[in-house]
């Protein structure tokens, strides 16, 4: 499995608050306004689900594998031409303080690897920059 990895985000919100709203996708309504529509289109999603569209790949959906309270939030693809899981790692720092980490797991083969490693670690970085940038 290949790893890639966001860098770490100081969230000024407490870990519980942080997980709260992002282990319930329906709370995403309040970030639609600040995704992009030339990277993602179509977005629709439940309190498991993300359904959206990535130019050049095709409809992605992603379903909440996994919550561990406060903690990390798993993804895992469903019915997508890209499998992946994706982790929402969350860790205190203080009271009113966390640090943030996105991580995406893929099978892929060194070929495909070195044609996508770039675009992905941009989006995955992207992701991680608009996630700790949301209130919380």
């Amino acid at each position: 499995m290949t790893k890639f990895e966001s860098s770490v985000k100081i969230i000024p919100y407490s870990e519980v608050r942080v997980y709260t709203k992002l282990s319930d996708l329906n709370n995403l309504e309040s970030v639609r306004e600040r995704i992009p529509e030339d990277k993602v289109k179509d977005l629709s999603f439940d309190a498991d689900t993300l359904r959206f569209t990535v130019p050049a790949i095709g409809q992605l959906s992603l379903r909440i594998a996994e919550r561990e309270p406060d903690k990390c939030i798993k993804f895992e693809t469903v019915d997508s031409p890209l499998f992946f899981n994706l982790w929402v790692q969350i860790v205190p720092v203080g009271e009113t303080e966390c640090k943030m980490k996105l991580t995406v797991g893929m099978e892929i083969n060194p070929i495909m690897k070195g044609m996508i490693q770039k675009s992905l670690q941009e989006g995955l970085e992207k992701m991680a920059e608009t996630l700790a940038a949301i209130p919380y």
